[in-house]
């Protein structure tokens, strides 16, 4: 007999083959010409406000077409992709900056680096030394194997969330979204290695080890994201600022004024995901992030390392103030959107998918 945990099952699934795979198809093409036109049109157009006009209405289009996604993997993967990444790099190309303007670039290469989190590394124009960090910040395949290895157990322990502490389950999603990003964006890194040959800059780098939040924030967490942000806010506040504060003290707007954009990029996200009214939390957690990691600059700034913290409770005292105001500001409205249940809802259809398939093939 058919339960009806089974019947929603086969709505999603059935949702998800025979809208949402067609609808990602149509996106992603439309995705590739419009970048296209705009390594097209750089062929034709100098850099300067005539480019950035040209640009425009790809910038609008990739707003746009995340709102034709409802999944929270394949449409939240790729509003992060286009919305936020793609359109920063687009932006900054306008004026031939950033990671596009490489004269040099194919095509493929130049769709790649637009579209996705990644850094290409030409081998053969890094030394040895160079050579050898890359690799060493890549992590190891059992790295890779634990963590999904982890991700899968998370996910089988959601059959048991009514018997779990809701706290321990928010540890649980803080260590999901965490392994899931950083297996996709690994997919995607490996798939752009074996297409493109070359050597990919890694995105995280283990951000439950940070001693500080400039640690986190700076050297372990969503590292593209870093790098986009830092050339398009940081830079130009940065520069501002020293004019009026000095440079001693200069970094600090230029920090706060890249958290608050870094939120209202984060609040677009998360309304691709839920298409829900934004309660403005968001931001407000990477503004809190942003002037707790100011306090932090200023005072490593005053005390010029006479006072040293040991590792250990650094490390903790970091993580926790991460997470104690992620389960305050972040997770609620994801969970208001009912992020987790869709989320574990597509699994499931993915699963009853794969056993239909394997079973027709047997």
């Amino acid at each position: 007999m058919e339960t009806e945990g089974d019947t929603d099952i086969k709505k999603v699934l059935s949702y998800w083959m025979e809208g949402e795979i067609n609808n990602f198809i149509k996106v992603w093409l439309s995705i590739y010409v419009s970048l296209s036109y705009c390594y097209l049109i750089a062929k034709i157009i100098p850099k300067g406000s005539r480019r950035l006009l040209a640009f425009i209405p790809v910038v609008f289009l990739f707003l746009f077409l995340p709102l034709k996604l409802h999944t929270i993997h394949l449409g939240g993967l790729s509003a992060f992709f286009i919305a936020w990444l793609a359109n920063f790099k687009i932006l900054m190309f306008a004026f031939n900056e950033g990671p596009l303007s490489d004269p040099s670039l194919s095509l493929p290469r130049f769709l790649a680096i637009a579209c996705l989190p990644i850094k290409l590394q030409s081998s053969q124009n890094l030394n040895k030394n160079q050579l050898s960090q890359t690799e060493k910040g890549h992590k190891s395949v059992f790295n890779y194997a634990v963590k999904g290895f982890l991700l899968a157990l998370f996910i089988k322990f959601y059959d048991y969330s009514d018997y779990i502490h809701p706290k321990i389950m928010l540890v649980i999603y803080s260590f999901h979204i965490y392994f899931c990003l950083e297996i996709a964006l690994a997919i995607a890194a490996a798939m752009a290695r074996a297409l493109l040959g070359a050597e990919l800059e890694p995105q995280f780098n283990e951000p439950y080890l940070s001693t500080s939040l400039q640690d986190f924030w700076g050297r372990r967490w969503n590292l593209m994201v870093t790098r986009i942000l830092r050339p398009t806010v940081y830079m130009p506040v940065l520069s501002w600022s020293t004019s009026i504060l000095g440079r001693k003290w200069a970094p600090l707007p230029a920090v706060i004024s890249t958290f608050f954009v870094s939120g209202l990029i984060h609040e677009l996200i998360f309304y691709y995901l839920g298409r829900v009214k934004p309660t403005w939390e968001i931001t407000y957690f990477f503004l809190l992030h942003g002037v707790c990691l100011s306090v932090e600059i200023a005072v490593k700034k005053s005390v010029k390392g006479r006072i040293h913290i040991p590792r250990i409770i650094a490390s903790i005292s970091t993580v926790g103030f991460a997470m104690t105001t992620i389960f305050w500001l972040f997770f609620p409205p994801l969970l208001r959107c009912k992020a987790d249940e869709r989320a574990f809802a597509e699994y499931a259809a993915v699963g009853a998918f794969a056993k239909d398939f394997f079973r027709a093939l047997a």
